[in-house]
């Protein structure tokens, strides 16, 4: 039994901690531009297949094809700014949220169009043969994909935190018009901002994919598992963010483990019930007042 139980908490890190890259792209373009970007399914789902085709057609290896996935989506996700946000910032924001959303249908069936709605695996090198630590078994990929994520998630709260377009963006945040008189440029960093989501979203999907398949409609349950763990985490908090991301995995791993995987998407829900129920300003303000 406890074997069983370390074993799903194992796995439930893993998948988490590719959830919190998810999240933290939909928190920074919600706390700057005040934008639920519907089509960051999409783009977590372009990230997987940028990994799968550069890897197929232009022959590169795994580790580059992250890379330019996440360039590739970057670019993309400034396309969709420009193209489908910035013209309607200013409106309300269920205006924008539909402006996004219909991004997220286009590209879904433009995916489904151009690829068919069959999965495709991303190559990998790693062996197939697992590791056995102890009671736990785990695979180099999956050791590799959680080492990643956690680095991709140190890197961008240390891009926040230390670098001057992290701090511009940070000051929009806290006071857009102290930011606006300081000299920050805003559509600049509006463009930034969504560049820098949908990296990281293009992360996840890459990595992601390489643990399932990858397909056009792979983004939908990420999606909203990940305005799910932003609400958790507390918004604004990088930390709280991906502690809610390994929290929703181990409830997740837990369930299928014990359980049925049928019901592993209403426990992951539940639990947010649950934390917002302890502090509704989510975890990073846990042992504060929730009023």
């Amino acid at each position: 039994m406890l074997e069983l139980v370390l074993q799903q908490v194992v796995n439930g890190l893993l998948v988490g901690a590719i959830y919190a890259l998810m999240a933290l792209g939909l928190m920074v373009i919600l706390g700057i531009l005040n934008v639920i970007n519907m089509a960051q399914g999409e783009l977590y789902m372009l990230g997987g297949y940028f990994s799968y085709f550069a890897i197929t057609l232009l022959g590169v290896d795994y580790f580059t094809s992250i890379l330019l996935a996440m360039v590739f989506a970057a670019v993309a996700g400034v396309a969709v700014e420009r193209l489908a946000v910035r013209p309607l910032l200013g409106r309300s924001v269920f205006t924008v949220f539909l402006s996004t959303f219909a991004v997220s249908m286009m590209l879904q069936d433009l995916a489904q169009i151009l690829w068919s709605p069959d999965p495709r695996e991303i190559p990998t090198p790693f062996a197939a043969k697992p590791m056995i630590l102890g009671p736990i078994f785990l695979t180099t990929q999956r050791i590799f994909i959680f080492l990643l994520a956690v680095t991709t998630v140190t890197g961008f709260w240390a891009f926040l935190r230390w670098s001057r377009s992290g701090m511009a963006i940070r000051a929009l945040a806290k006071d857009r018009d102290a930011a606006l008189l300081m000299g920050v440029n805003a559509d600049r960093m509006h463009a930034a901002t969504f560049a820098l989501g949908a990296a990281l979203a293009a992360a996840a999907g890459a990595l992601l994919g390489a643990m399932f398949n990858v397909y056009p409609t792979m983004g939908e349950l990420p999606l909203i598992k990940g305005f799910a763990i932003v609400i958790m985490g507390g918004m604004g908090s990088t930390g709280g963010v991906f502690v809610a991301g390994l929290i929703l995995g181990i409830a997740e791993g837990l369930t299928a483990g014990f359980f049925s995987t049928g019901y592993v998407d209403m426990v992951a829900f539940g639990t947010l019930i649950i934390v917002l129920l302890i502090n509704p300003r989510g975890i990073a303000h846990w042992g504060r007042s929730g009023a």
